[in-house]
């Protein structure tokens, strides 16, 4: 019926997002960076 045992952080499963959250801070401007180099050549590319 009811589940009478507490449950700990190693009963719930992991989360793919909260793992990957302490990375954005490092990755967006990272990833940023490349897409406007890559604009910019297709930009110039053709001018």
């Amino acid at each position: 019926m009811s589940d009478t045992h507490a449950h700990t952080s190693a009963d719930l499963p992991t989360d793919p997002v909260e793992e990957v959250v302490p990375y954005m801070p490092v990755v967006l401007p990272v990833v940023g960076g490349i897409m406007m180099f890559l604009l910019a050549m297709i930009a110039v590319t053709m001018a």
